[in-house]
């Protein structure tokens, strides 16, 4: 027995160390780690229980009968990440650069099937090349069954992306399947064809980063949720994430005393917030000032900035907020914000987190542009999202609320559970000055005095169906409350709401608008 353990030691040794001393060296040389080097940095200290570490594939034909190394270049297990379980895999660049072979596959399509039936999150971290050219169609297959999982796992565990070097083809849609996906600057690439494919079919000349960098995909196109200039950062936020989730969507958040107050008041949101409707504000100044510690973990904060989602706790609970940005674009909504928050309400139901809505929309954004590039069903998007969602949900308009952007933004009609307001608020199909010209227009045209005529008229139509107890009374509001108590208002309110119990009608699932 001694010498078989010893035998077993020595293997697991060659094991972690790999086929290639050299290939550790190349991938430290170019600032990355190894893929066990990042699952010791996701998970606890010590709690690595690997799965599958002496699998071989058995292709041959192109020289693979003489290259069968252990692990088949992806490296499976689990963990704990603050002391629960988490499932991950990690693309072991120095075996095949990390290639997915059948073997490779199978070994990935056990651990989130185990993923699936344990309850747990699925971490995978990413740094390959594609489907194993020399085992043809076979490798295809296994991506196919990838993403099948994925899409079983989609709202009943986390699923979490994190890119670590190149995704290139096919291999790029699992992350775009998953709930989050993390990128890292200069090593990490994400495109469905790469710059030389687009050069010799389009004649357009790019570089890889250029084309699918983690800046590219955070700012421009939206596949990445976050970037960052380093792995350690990268996976430690990773880690951070998943602290704020629940196990699965049969359990609740996590709840993390933090001690802050929460009867604590928030007599600065006076002065951060200005009563004139055009002055523009950072809205995370106020989330800021209401949840517990300032602490919000921002979802896609460099795209579609013109609304704010972020992760918090409020009260030791867990909450999804949703806010209009006054600062970029006024806070209107269009295409991508509407998508953007969409997903991220759409996500929170899934996983039984509270959401609350800050409001102060002026409407969505008009243009050419935004109607032909569909702003109807874009914006229908976030609609069904909030109409969908049966978790606790709260909004409280800070200042403008018009429009359909008002109805959307989980107005009272719609189904929000509590709604509130501040005095500053102003809700109504439009600004008073564009519902004067179009009311009064004839009147004012005729006038000596135009201009006076029509400031007469806002005055009027602003003081008649715009001022703040308006919707209050005519029960589309709650309560007008003091911007000061905001946060203990939202905590009570999240407490009463704590045993929500709400039943979608019978049915396969509803067809979202595309």
């Amino acid at each position: 027995m001694r010498e078989c353990v010893d035998e077993l030691v020595e293997n697991r040794r060659w094991v972690q160390q790999g086929p290639d001393p050299k290939a550790t060296e190349r991938q430290h040389a170019k600032g990355k780690q190894t893929a066990r080097e990042r699952i010791e940095s996701l998970l606890d200290e010590g709690t690595f229980q690997e799965l599958e570490q002496f699998r071989r594939h058995r292709a041959s034909g192109f020289g693979l009968e003489q290259r069968r190394p252990y692990t088949d270049g992806v490296v499976t297990g689990w963990g704990t990440v603050y002391g629960r379980t988490v499932f991950v895999y990690a693309h072991d660049f120095r075996i095949f650069g990390g290639a997915l072979g059948e073997a490779h596959a199978q070994k990935i399509h056990n651990l989130m099937d185990r993923a699936i039936a344990a309850g747990a999150p699925l971490v995978s971290l990413n740094d390959g090349a594609g489907a194993r050219i020399q085992e043809g169609v076979t490798a295809l297959a296994g991506y196919g069954g990838i993403f099948s999982r994925n899409t079983k796992a989609s709202g009943v565990i986390p699923q979490i992306s994190v890119m670590l070097g190149p995704c290139a083809g096919g291999a790029a849609y699992s992350p775009a399947l998953t709930d989050f996906v993390f990128m890292v600057r200069d090593t990490s690439q994400m495109f469905i064809t790469g710059p030389d494919v687009v050069q010799s079919v389009t004649g357009e000349e790019i570089s890889h980063d250029g084309l699918g960098g983690a800046d590219v995909h955070a700012g421009t196109s939206g596949v990445a949720h976050f970037a960052y200039d380093d792995e350690e950062t990268c996976l430690e936020e990773v880690r951070y994430l998943l602290s704020m989730l629940p196990s699965n969507n049969r359990e609740l958040p996590p709840v993390e005393s933090t001690g802050d107050p929460v009867d604590r008041r928030n007599d600065s949101l006076g002065d951060l917030v200005p009563v004139d409707g055009n002055r523009p504000y950072d809205v995370r100044g106020v989330i800021g000032e209401v949840v517990d510690d300032a602490d919000y973990f921002e979802i896609s904060p460099a795209w579609a900035d013109n609304v704010v989602c972020a992760l918090a706790r409020l009260g030791g609970e867990t909450v999804g907020i949703v806010a209009n940005q006054p600062q970029s674009l006024a806070g209107v909504l269009d295409i991508h914000s509407s998508e953007k928050a969409a997903r991220f309400v759409q996500f929170c139901d899934s996983f039984n987190i509270p959401l609350i809505t800050l409001v102060d929309v002026p409407g969505f954004l008009p243009g050419v542009g935004q109607e032909h590039g569909g702003i109807i069903r874009h914006g229908a998007k976030l609609l069904y999202a909030y109409c969908n969602a049966t978790v606790p949900r709260i909004s409280l308009v800070l200042r403008k609320a018009y429009g359909g952007a008002y109805i959307v933004m989980d107005s009272r009609s719609i189904g929000s559970d509590i709604s509130l307001s501040w005095p500053t608020n102003e809700i109504a199909v439009m600004g008073a000055e564009g519902a004067a010209n179009v009311i009064f227009r004839k009147e004012i045209d005729a006038a000596d005095d135009p201009e006076s005529v029509r400031q007469q008229r806002i005055k009027e139509y602003r003081a008649d169906l715009m001022h703040p107890y308006y919707a209050a009374e005519r029960g589309l509001v709650d309560d007008v409350v003091d911007p000061g108590e905001t946060r203990q208002v939202l905590v009570r309110s999240l407490g009463m709401l704590r045993t929500k119990h709400a039943e979608l009608p019978s049915r396969k699932h509803g067809n979202q608008p595309q």
